[in-house]
């Protein structure tokens, strides 16, 4: 039996059993309570070594220097500033990609909508100045058709010929009286080369100074046709949008 358990067991008497007298139970009573005092004393004292023991078992905590702590501080600041650092240039990167992205769409479009201006123009430009060669183009040819018509009267005068008989044949039924009056020059070329027509017809063909040579004039009781060079030719120059002269 160790000393931890001796305070449990009392001792063993022969009044233990049986005897209730006041002073016996007063004597049990006190040896009872002195045996829980030698118990409560020898716990006490066990209880310090038991502490001792469990704080030596306990490893001590080693608490970081001021030095380590401003370590700890200054590298968590530069971490969190490098990690800043990172985003807001990735950021700044996304904006300005996306701002400059959005500029050159905006100048893109700026520089298409001056080509297609300048492409409108041009073309413009272009259909005026065909309009303008075609006219130019148009008046040299009618001045030079002229000048050549002209020579052309004087060169081959039997020209006239089929231009009196489209005249004549432009009234398939004839009322009296009906002239036909050419240029003095002509008469005779008319009526060598169109006598039996203008006689089977009824005709009368005069000589008149004022009708150009190369035309002709017909003139009945219901129609006038003013078959001139001139009257052709103005004709022909009105249909084509210009006003060329035949004298000028």
């Amino acid at each position: 039996m160790n000393k931890d358990t001796q305070g449990a067991f009392k001792r063993w008497e022969m009044n233990s059993f049986g005897d209730q007298r006041p002073s016996t139970l007063a004597a049990r009573i006190a040896a009872e309570e002195r045996e829980k005092a030698t118990a409560a004393a020898a716990a006490a004292a066990r209880a310090p070594a038991q502490g001792v023991a469990a704080a030596a078992a306990v490893p001590q905590l080693q608490l970081p220097t001021a030095a380590e702590l401003e370590a700890l501080r200054e590298a968590a600041r530069a971490e969190g500033y490098a990690e800043g650092l990172e985003e807001g240039q990735a950021a700044g990167y996304a904006a300005g990609h996306a701002e400059a992205l959005e500029q050159g769409r905006i100048d893109a479009a700026g520089e298409i909508d001056s080509l297609r201006a300048v492409a409108s123009s041009f073309s413009t430009a272009l259909a005026q100045a065909d309009d303008s060669i075609a006219s130019d183009v148009l008046d040299l040819a009618l001045h030079l058709a002229r000048s050549m018509v002209r020579t052309a009267f004087e060169v081959r005068p039997e020209i006239i010929i089929p231009i009196v008989r489209e005249a004549i044949e432009y009234l398939p039924v004839l009322q009296q009286p009906a002239v036909l009056a050419v240029h003095p020059d002509d008469i005779e070329i008319v009526r060598a080369g169109l006598g039996d027509e203008i006689d089977k017809g009824g005709w009368r063909l005069v000589a008149d100074p004022q009708v150009a040579r190369g035309g002709c004039k017909v003139d009945t009781a219901s129609n006038q046709i003013d078959a001139t060079a001139q009257a052709r030719w103005t004709r022909l120059s009105h249909a084509l949008g210009k006003n060329v002269e035949w004298l000028g």
